[in-house]
């Protein structure tokens, strides 16, 4: 088995502005390689081509929620944007991405794939865009409140576990009106900054604007839940094990679904194959155990040479007791786990 590319470890520790001018500093070639390739590559995933200046309007509106909600994150975003040498447009636009992209109603074969249980979090990461090559662990947090964080091309959040014992990962559900706000990748990051369990997490969750539809998943050592998100109505799913993929479970959420027939197939594929894989899991389960789960089809998302093309880029399992993060990074069949720990 080989790894594909190089996983940074990026250790940053002190006040937020002082975190992203290190993650900058640490990413400064690689985020400025990625920003002149087609923009992030956006333009590569966009029916028009833009550039920075053509959404600096949408780049600003999004920064006012941002500033309002999660002014730490904020001063981090400015520090990232210092550190690698990049505008603070570049920089925002950076955590932006996905919201840039929209949502549209076409069919794909994957998009992220996640399970829990208490003490565990296990997921495929399905991204577009080819990002495989833009990963990197932050280890991140001020005194006692540290967090792992699995990230990708500058973001400040992606997923992750922080020294409190909390597990978060995140699906894709499309559905409501996207606007300002604050992405759903900052927001797991504040969470991971502040909450200490699944239910403080949830009341951090329900203060953010989110700026576009998701679901958030969480774990600790004795419970899970599933928080789906449209505009600013959440739902909360608490049980012993979830399991989400990227069609809504809330009843009253199902009917504004707006998942393609193509899409939703998929999404029941996976979903169903992660509960049979999960329920066959012992409770001791070890990374190596839960990575064959996430490594069969259809919940690992092969390649197939198309970039719009949602693919499987990396696979995490994340552990709460002993806080630690397992990455195999690219396609998870082809890669070596490397494991990271707070």
């Amino acid at each position: 088995m080989t790894t594909p590319f190089a996983v940074a470890h990026v250790v940053a520790r002190g006040e937020p502005y002082d975190i992203g001018f290190a993650h900058g500093a640490a990413l400064k070639e690689r985020l400025r390689a990625f920003l002149d390739d087609g923009v992030g590559r956006l333009n590569q995933l966009l029916p028009t081509a833009v550039s920075v200046a053509d959404l600096s309007d949408d780049i600003a509106a999004h920064r006012v929620e941002i500033t309002r909600s999660t002014p730490r994150l904020a001063d981090e975003i400015a520090g990232l944007a210092a550190g690698a040498g990049l505008t603070l447009d570049e920089a925002t636009l950076l955590q932006l991405r996905r919201e840039i992209v929209g949502y549209r109603q076409i069919p794909t074969r994957g998009d992220c794939t996640t399970y829990a249980r208490p003490g565990v979090l296990a997921q495929t990461v399905d991204l577009n865009g080819n990002l495989d090559d833009q990963i990197a662990v932050l280890e991140v947090g001020c005194g006692d409140r540290r967090a792992l964080v699995l990230s990708f091309a500058g973001l400040l959040g992606y997923l992750g576990v922080n020294s409190r014992g909390l597990a978060v990962g995140l699906n894709l559900v499309l559905g409501g009106r996207w606007s300002p706000g604050v992405p759903p990748y900052l927001a797991i990051r504040h969470i991971l900054d502040l909450a200490t369990s699944v239910a403080s997490a949830v009341a951090a969750l329900r203060s953010l604007p989110f700026a576009s539809s998701r679901t958030i998943v969480l774990a600790d050592a004795t419970e899970t839940a599933c928080v789906e998100v449209i505009g600013g109505e959440y739902r909360v799913m608490t049980s012993a094990e979830s399991v989400h993929t990227n069609h809504f479970l809330a009843p009253d959420f199902t009917s504004r679904d707006e998942l393609n027939v193509f899409a939703r197939n998929s999404s029941l594929r996976r979903f169903q194959a992660a509960e049979a894989g999960l329920r066959d899991l012992p409770a001791d389960a070890d990374p190596d155990e839960h990575f064959a789960v996430l490594s069969q089809p259809p919940i690992c998302v092969a390649d197939d040479g198309d970039i719009r093309r949602e693919r499987t880029v990396a696979a995490v399992v994340l552990d709460t007791k002993n806080r630690a993060l397992h990455l195999r990074p690219g396609d998870p069949r082809l890669s070596r786990t490397r494991s990271f720990a707070l």
